[in-house]
């Protein structure tokens, strides 16, 4: 199922992506450079890691932070402003996702690590990028997931802390209506290689492709959504 391009013009804004070296990270900070942002590619995977996805050029910048230790995030605000002069979009892409046992079997270690991961680099990334949202009138769009939206079985912790993502931005749009806007997508199985090695057998066809994410995140932050906020968006397509 090919991405269905449509215009976006960000030029002269500048967008935050957090995750950028993964495959969906990478994606977005694409979709927003050919929009025509300055794009701040945020992650712990530099950009020669074999890892890393990410290309920089001369509107695609590098920025190495711990998004866990609130003291990196406020130093990573603070050098994306003084480099750039704002922030007009953060995009909270950083996760992962984790299977695991049933709750009474699940080390905490294994449940602070994926709240860690999850949801309080959004929160803190969403925090320390607030007051410079503001300015612009900007937008937040964080990545939630469709099993979020229920119970189930050997990825508890994973599934709350996607349900955080939800009411995270629920939250942020009502603290800041007017202002910044703040909205979340819900990704189920996205198309990826790793995704592909680990489930063979799957119908591969019902996947979403991580630039299809990206369209839907650019459009969230554009114009053409200025009347929407709290909103969590479903992105699983026929999966």
């Amino acid at each position: 199922m090919p991405s269905t391009q449509f215009d976006l013009d960000f030029d002269g804004t500048v967008a935050v992506v957090t995750g950028a070296s993964g495959v969906l990270g990478s994606a977005i900070v694409d979709r927003f450079h050919r929009a025509g942002a300055t794009v701040c590619a945020v992650d712990l995977v530099e950009p020669d890691d074999a890892d890393s996805l990410l290309e920089p050029d001369d509107r695609i910048h590098f920025y190495e932070a711990d998004l866990t230790d609130e003291s990196d995030v406020a130093e990573l605000v603070d050098r994306i402003v003084d480099d750039h002069g704002r922030i007009d979009h953060l995009l909270n892409v950083a996760g992962t996702w984790r299977g695991g046992a049933p709750i009474e079997e699940t080390d905490a270690e294994e449940f602070e690590f994926l709240m860690d991961v999850n949801l309080k680099t959004a929160f803190l990334a969403a925090k320390h990028a607030l007051p410079h949202l503001q300015q612009q009138d900007g937008a937040i769009v964080s990545v939630s997931a469709r099993s979020s939206l229920e119970g189930g079985e050997g990825d508890g912790p994973y599934r709350i802390s996607k349900a955080g993502i939800r009411l995270l931005t629920e939250t942020l749009a009502e603290e800041n209506r007017g202002t910044v806007r703040a909205n979340c997508v819900m990704p189920s199985v996205i198309d990826t290689p790793m995704n592909r090695e680990m489930m063979p057998d799957a119908d591969h066809d019902s996947w979403v492709e991580p630039a299809e994410i990206a369209d839907v995140m650019g459009f969230l932050c554009s114009d053409a959504a200025a009347v929407t906020s709290g909103a969590a968006v479903p992105v699983y397509g026929e999966a």
